[in-house]
């Protein structure tokens, strides 16, 4: 348990009754203290129109002090795209246990009236703008939505040529590759999909919304050539050993949306042949439940993997 976890008891018990504020506040309309009377207000209604960067702090807490300048120097940089809300979790003991704030600093994004983003402790300034640039409107955001309601629309082409040209523009925004990968993907582009999705930055290359597409590329490039389901199910029923078929079939089915036919399917493979294709069930596994994420149904298919496995 860290200093500053520790402390949290003890200092509500010293501070119990005592609301005043101690760490200054500079004036700014983008920079404010938030209550458990305004924080619905002020932050959840707020994210609505731009993200909000909630700092739970105490003024006992020496690393709040140290990030408090941080944070606000942020406020002011991103000039009105960013609000950042600071909240006592001494004097807003209920806001605190309703966030489940353990650690002292802790620091949630808000957009749309939710956690989209959070960290613990202090980061440097550098760190912390990564994670705000994946959140903060960017002019390019326009042109992204533009050409995804283009592609949408069924003009795909039209659509990859306004994500390129505002790449091109836009390097830093991260958001714009996954979408160009994601209507590549849907042209059967698996490859250069992967290839833009492969030279993100490391950090950015982490984010579930890029391990699902990376995901999604294993298994279209695997119906990229592949016969058609009913043509596949006879290959099976011919010869239940057939794994190339079966592969195709569970990658099928996965893009489909039919995960549990898939994910058996994959399990079929790994009872038949762990050798086959380096492995292929387990990996195929391990894709679907990226693209599955927190799905209820990824924990009973991890234990038949795991069983097989050992």
């Amino acid at each position: 348990m860290t200093g500053c976890r520790q402390e949290i008891i003890r200092a509500r018990l010293r501070t119990k009754g005592n609301t005043s504020r101690t760490e200054p506040l500079s004036e700014s309309p983008y920079l404010y203290d938030v209550t458990q009377a305004d924080f619905a207000e002020r932050v959840l209604a707020r994210s609505h129109e731009v993200p909000v960067l909630v700092d739970f702090w105490a003024d006992w807490c020496g690393p709040c002090k140290m990030l408090a300048p941080v944070l606000h120097k942020l406020a002011e940089d991103f000039g009105g795209q960013l609000i950042v809300a600071k909240v006592n979790s001494d004097v807003e003991q209920a806001l605190a246990t309703q966030y489940g704030i353990r650690s002292l600093p802790t620091v949630k994004l808000f957009r749309n009236g939710a956690v989209v983003d959070e960290f613990m402790g202090v980061q440097p300034e550098s760190a912390i703008r990564a994670i705000l640039e994946r959140h903060v409107p960017r002019e390019s955001d326009n042109v992204r939505e533009q050409a995804l309601e283009i592609w949408r629309s069924g003009d795909a082409a039209a659509a990859v040529s306004m994500l390129q040209e505002a790449a091109e523009k836009d390097p830093e925004n991260t958001k714009i590759v996954p979408d160009l990968a994601r209507v590549l993907l849907a042209q059967g582009e698996a490859d250069e999909a992967e290839r833009l999705l492969r030279g993100l930055p490391a950090n950015r290359a982490e984010d579930a919304d890029v391990k699902r597409l990376l995901a999604s590329v294993h298994f279209s490039r695997l119906v990229k050539d592949a016969p058609p389901i009913e043509t596949l199910k006879e290959r099976v029923d011919a010869d239940a050993k057939d794994f190339g078929a079966l592969e195709q079939l569970a990658a099928h089915w996965i893009l489909e949306g039919n995960y549990e036919a898939g994910m058996d399917t994959l399990l079929q493979i790994m009872r038949g042949n762990r050798k086959y294709n380096d492995d292929a069930g387990r990996r195929g596994l391990l894709a679907a439940f990226e693209l599955l994420g927190n799905d209820e149904r990824v924990t009973p298919y991890r234990r038949q993997m795991f069983n097989l496995l050992h």
